[in-house]
């Protein structure tokens, strides 16, 4: 015989399992952002996200330029990471426009509301999301922009999701990430990045989007833009 306690102890497990997912999604990379935690110092993760051998730190201007942004613009960048490219991003949409610097880890966020201080930036909103949340309001941006952070995203059919749900009608996504290509991607890549693009496109395009355009002027990484979809996406 089951015993009530024991029966209610395992409702509770399969509950906390599906926990924070209406569908129950499970985590497609567990503890891909783990060494965040490890270290939450911020000068370790400035020393590595902003090297001059870094390509997406180095074509900055670059990338920020490709976005194709314009003054009075809300939008978001989503795992801002230390901030270089959503602080850049604020000085292109101007004092009518927004940016959401939306970060998973609270020293990026302190860091980034420092510097955006220090800088005079009035126009810099940062947002602590979840794992499977982004924390975005609905309909609140015109543009999300994620760079180098779609593979560390555990749930991406959650994630998705609340990013579609941010976006206004007709928004943009941009997508920047590695190329994953066996042969010549490095082994550090094919070890760190669960899939590559063709695989993240299908992902994002069964959330709702479209492809729209790639631009490819980046060695290790690629440069794709999506368009929200009037229709809402359906079960794969």
């Amino acid at each position: 015989m089951i015993h009530r306690h024991h029966l209610a102890l395992a409702v509770a497990l399969v509950l906390a399992a599906c926990a924070g997912s209406p569908d129950g999604e499970t985590s497609v990379r567990p503890g891909i952002n783990q060494a965040y935690y490890d270290d939450p110092s911020i000068d370790t993760w400035r020393a590595r996200f902003e090297r001059p051998d870094r390509e997406i730190f180095a074509k900055r201007d670059e990338i920020v330029r490709r976005i194709k942004l314009r003054p009075g613009l809300s939008v978001a960048d989503i795992g801002a990471g230390t901030g270089f490219i959503a602080l850049q991003m604020a000085r292109e949409v101007g004092a009518d426009g927004t940016v959401y610097a939306v970060e998973l880890m609270p020293t990026f966020i302190e860091h980034i509301d420092k510097t955006a201080r220090e800088q005079g930036v009035t126009n810099l909103r940062t947002v602590q999301c979840t794992e499977r949340d982004l924390a975005l309001a609905p309909n609140s941006i015109d543009l999300a922009f994620g760079c180098d952070v779609y593979h560390h995203f555990e749930y991406p059919q959650s994630s998705l999701a609340s990013l579609r749900r941010a976006l206004k009608p007709g928004g943009y996504f941009v997508l920047v990430d590695f190329h994953r290509i066996p042969g010549r991607s490095s082994d550090w890549v094919m070890g760190h990045v669960r899939a590559g693009q063709e695989v993240f496109e299908r992902e994002i395009e069964a959330a709702g989007f479209e492809k729209i355009g790639e631009e490819r002027f980046m060695q290790t990484c690629y440069f794709v833009r999506f368009k929200k979809t009037s229709d809402p996406p359906t079960d794969p």
